[in-house]
């Protein structure tokens, strides 16, 4: 009895341990299906549940100014941006060249008044602080490639008031003999030491340098011209004016033209403060008649001759007449060719209404000095 006892509890604990074995068995196979089906869950994500994304949202850019788009369109790494504020002024920005002389800025119209120009702040145009305008005597300089402007309007009662005459200065050639030249032409030779402290003082007193077609809008009656303003031009870009005078045009930074005979010269400008303009290409020769070549040429060969000096310079604009002689034909011809304006040798100022073909001029001569140059143009 004792030994079938013994027997039975020997199998009855063989029973548990297999019993025990098989449950640790099932259990280490569930463990081990658990443990596989997270390794796929982390790899292998079930259609069922997606995992979730690590990605950062694009962040939707800021939209480029006027500015900055004409900028980007241009590509340029001398490009400048000119945006403009005021009442009735362009809506868009434009394109200056940075270390170049301001270019053809707007001129814009506002009924019942007139335009006094640009200025680097809203105060400078209210207050129309003529030393602070701008405009295409004065070199395009810009911060982060973009530079803003404030335009500055006036009554027609203040430009009446005003009163502005524009002296056009005229000049022929120059010396360095304080006695000055011999010959008939004696007169055209202006001495250079006069001539720069002109030139100095024209500078250093805060006169204004109108340009071409800020002239031409003050003629229209659509443009502001301070009383303290005047034009510098030189005739025939004789050797001497590139030698001894534009240099000093060129160190005092003066807005200055050069009328040029371009069958005879048609090398660029010695200084970005130098504007070359013409004298026609072949017309400063007496014609038939003994006077000059374009009081005798007919308005068709006038204007051929005229396109022909254009496309030397790459400008047109203005013109001087050559021995100062015109009359109506070639003022035809300068019309069909392009020219608003001419220059003659009659002395006088340029006011509002002036004959745009028949500008005046302050024949400068030897022997004129700082004080008569003050007499002239104040």
């Amino acid at each position: 009895m004792a030994s079938r006892s013994s027997s039975r509890a020997r199998r009855k604990k063989r029973r548990i341990a297999i019993a025990v074995g098989v449950s640790a068995l099932a259990v280490g196979l569930i463990a081990a299906g658990s443990v596989v089906a997270v390794g796929l869950t982390a790899s292998e994500p079930s259609a069922a549940v997606p995992a979730a994304s690590t990605k950062t949202a694009t962040p939707t850019p800021t939209p480029l100014t006027a500015a900055e788009s004409l900028l980007q369109e241009a590509n340029d790494p001398a490009a400048c941006a000119v945006s403009f504020v005021g009442d009735s002024v362009p809506d868009e920005p434009m394109l200056q060249t940075q270390d170049a002389l301001f270019s053809y800025l707007p001129i814009p119209d506002r009924e019942g008044d007139v335009f006094a120009g640009w200025y680097p702040t809203e105060a400078d145009a209210a207050a129309h602080n003529i030393a602070a305008r701008v405009n295409g005597s004065d070199v395009v300089a810009c911060t982060d490639d973009e530079l803003t402007l404030y335009g500055g309007w006036v009554t027609p009662d203040e430009v009446t008031a005003e009163n502005t005459g524009v002296p056009i200065l005229m000049y022929h050639q120059f010396t360095t003999r304080p006695e000055g030249e011999d010959g008939w032409l004696r007169g055209n030779y202006a001495y250079i030491g006069d001539f720069e402290e002109q030139i100095t003082y024209i500078a250093d007193t805060g006169f204004y340098l109108p340009t071409w077609d800020e002239l031409s809008a003050f003629i229209d009656g659509r443009l502001f011209l301070p009383n303290r303003s005047v034009i510098i031009t030189d005739d025939d870009a004789d050797s001497s004016w590139l030698e001894l005078a534009a240099p000093v045009v060129d160190s005092h930074g003066v807005l200055t033209t050069s009328f040029v005979i371009t069958k005879f010269r048609s090398e660029g400008t010695p200084s970005k403060y130098v504007l070359q303009r013409s004298h026609t290409h072949d017309m400063h020769e007496a014609g038939a008649n003994g006077d000059g070549r374009m009081v005798n040429y007919t308005a068709e060969e006038i204007a051929a001759d005229m396109q022909t000096s254009a496309d030397v310079l790459g400008a047109k604009e203005i013109m001087a007449y050559p021995f100062g002689h015109y009359n109506d034909t070639a003022k035809e011809g300068l019309r069909r060719a392009g020219f608003e304006m001419a220059r003659t040798i009659e002395q006088g100022y340029v006011h509002v209404g002036t004959d745009k073909l028949a500008l005046p001029c302050i024949r400068m001569n030897y022997g004129m000095g700082l004080n008569e140059l003050i007499s002239l143009i104040g």
